[in-house]
Parts: structure tokens; sequence; C-alpha cells
């Protein structure tokens, strides 16, 4: 694993999408970026094929992503509910059943902070959308990431780490009182252990892979909030507009889809992963001093990522790695 340290990127807090990009070439190189079509996600998107990439797009609401994304060549759509084993395994064997090697792998899809909800097999939403759906798929794709010898897989987390850790005792909230901040906290450290576990198995195969904070970004992912709590963020301005102040985390979509962009095709991280990213670079491991800067320690401790792992291989039944 890579030290969690920074190492001096050539971007920062206030790098947009398209710059990070600027320079790079990606001619021939096919990339996944779920959640590709709105938000954060779909500005990741134009960065990539920006830069010559072609990129699919699987999506639950197929006409709408095309909608979202027309005009953009290089970008196309496939049907895919993350929530949905049966929908992600189609999706993941269609594309490898196609046969050209994935170099990138955004996981950028999420909810947050979601009513209790949970998926067929009884598992809260929130962590089985977030993590277990991306878990899936990204073994899914295996065999393509292994073949494009030199793949980058990209989970999107959040501070939002910091609010909790895995409780794997009660990862379902079947004991404790369901809490949707403490459930969204949980997936966004999954996200950030899975990246650990999962570079740990995939670097003998040219796959790394990397965890970030994109940054506070009021995007359609606040859906599930009231305007009581979106104002309890002090991300808006008097005259209800957004504040943008990188260096505090509050950023465009653009500036926010740097980061993911950064982990996906930056030179300066080849031979790197397992680490979590912020502001264009490597994050320091939270120290209170700080503020809420960097990674908790909890969401990059090797021991627990490899408790996630397994426990995400035996609730998926997938773990061909």
């Amino acid at each position: 694993m890579t030290q969690q340290k920074p190492i001096g990127s050539d971007f920062g807090a206030a790098s947009t999408a398209m710059e990070v990009v600027s320079g790079i070439d990606l001619s021939g190189k096919l990339a996944v970026v779920t959640g590709g079509a709105s938000g954060l996600g779909l500005e990741t998107t134009r960065a990539l094929v920006h830069a010559g990439a072609k990129v699919i797009v699987p999506a639950r609401s197929p006409e709408r992503a095309r909608s979202a994304l027309r005009g953009l060549a290089g970008a196309t759509v496939e049907h895919m509910d993350l929530a949905d084993p049966q929908s992600v395994a189609a999706f993941a064997g269609w594309v490898v059943s196609a046969g050209g090697p994935v170099s990138i792998l955004v996981n950028s899809a999420g909810i947050m902070a979601t009513p209790e909800t949970r998926d067929a097999d009884g598992h809260e939403a929130q962590f089985a959308t977030n993590h277990l759906g991306h878990f899936r798929l990204t073994l899914g794709l295996w065999p393509a990431l292994v073949a494009a010898k030199g793949a980058r897989v990209v989970s999107v987390s959040s501070r939002g780490h910091q609010i909790a850790g895995i409780d794997f005792e009660d990862i379902d909230f079947r004991v404790r009182p369901y809490d949707k901040w403490l459930a969204y906290g949980q997936s966004k450290t999954a996200n950030a252990l899975f990246a650990m576990s999962l570079d740990r198995r995939g670097r003998d195969h040219g796959i790394r892979s990397f965890s970030l904070h994109p940054g506070q970004i009021l995007t359609d992912l606040a859906r599930h909030l009231s305007a009581e709590e979106i104002n309890s963020f002090d991300a808006l301005d008097e005259a209800g507009r957004p504040i943008v102040d990188p260096e505090r985390g509050m950023k465009t979509v653009e500036q926010g889809a740097a980061t993911s962009v950064w982990c996906a095709t930056s030179p300066q991280i080849d031979g790197m992963g397992g680490v979590y990213c912020e502001d264009c670079d490597i994050a320091v491991v939270n120290d209170p001093n700080l503020g809420r800067k960097g990674v908790s320690p909890w969401a990059c401790d090797p021991d627990s990522a490899e408790s996630l792992w397994q426990v995400s291989a035996a609730w998926t039944g997938s773990d061909a790695v």
C-alpha cells in the first residue's frame, strides 16, 4: 500500500477536472463511470471523453441518462441498477463479453441520508447501494480490468466517512435504531476500506485502487435533505446560491470532479494505490488540529479493510479475485 500522506501534486483544491486532464491522452482507453450522467459523475464523464476515452455510463434510467449526455460523443449508456444484483451481473457480463479491456472504473454513483429502506436481501440501502453494488460491479468487471494491464478503480467516498466507522456487529441496523447519517458515514467508510483491500488484491494484476473526498457540493445527492438540513451546512449565501470556497471544501461541480479524474488519470500516482485522496493529492490521516481535512484512522485501517472484504464477499457471493 502507498503511504497515506501527500505527494505534492501539481493541482489543488480549486483545480477543475478539465485542468487535471489537460495534456493527458486517453485515446483507445475504455472507462466505466457509475453515476456518470449527473452531478460529479457527469463532469467526470465529460473530462474523460475530452481526454479521448470512450466512456460507458451504466444507469437505472437509460433514457434520462442519454438526455443528460446528449452531444457528448464518446459516451454511451447501458442499463444497470446498483441495488439489483442481477442487473449488476448482467451489465458486467455484457462488458466482459464485449472483450474490451476496462482501463478506468469510477464508482461515483451513490445515495445519501435516505429514509430507512433495504435491498431485496434485507441489507440497509445506503450500504447496499454505495458499497455492495460497487463491490459486485468491480468484481464482475475483474477480467476486463486485468486485461487492461494497468487499470485504475476509483471509489468516490466522502468526508462523511468521518461520521462513523463500520459496526461489524450491526451493519444493517438490526439492533441499533436506524440513523440515516450513521448509515451514510458507514457506507462512505466502506468505500475507503474497499479501495485498500482491492488495491492489495489487484496490484499484482496491474490494478490500482483509490478512494477520495470530492468536496462539499450541492447536487441531486442532497435530494432527501430538508431545507433546514441544507441550511445547517452553511453552504448557501444570503441569496440562496451555493458558496464556493475550495480551501474550505466548498466547490463547484467542475472542481468537485477533479480529484476523481486525478485519481483515474494522473501519472504522478503511477505505481501507487490503496489510499484516500482529496484536493487532487493523497490526503493526510486526520489530525484534529487540521479540522476536518484528511482520512479518519478507521477508514484507512488494513484489518478493517480485510474484514469488510470478507463480509462483502460472503454477502454478495463475489470473490473471484
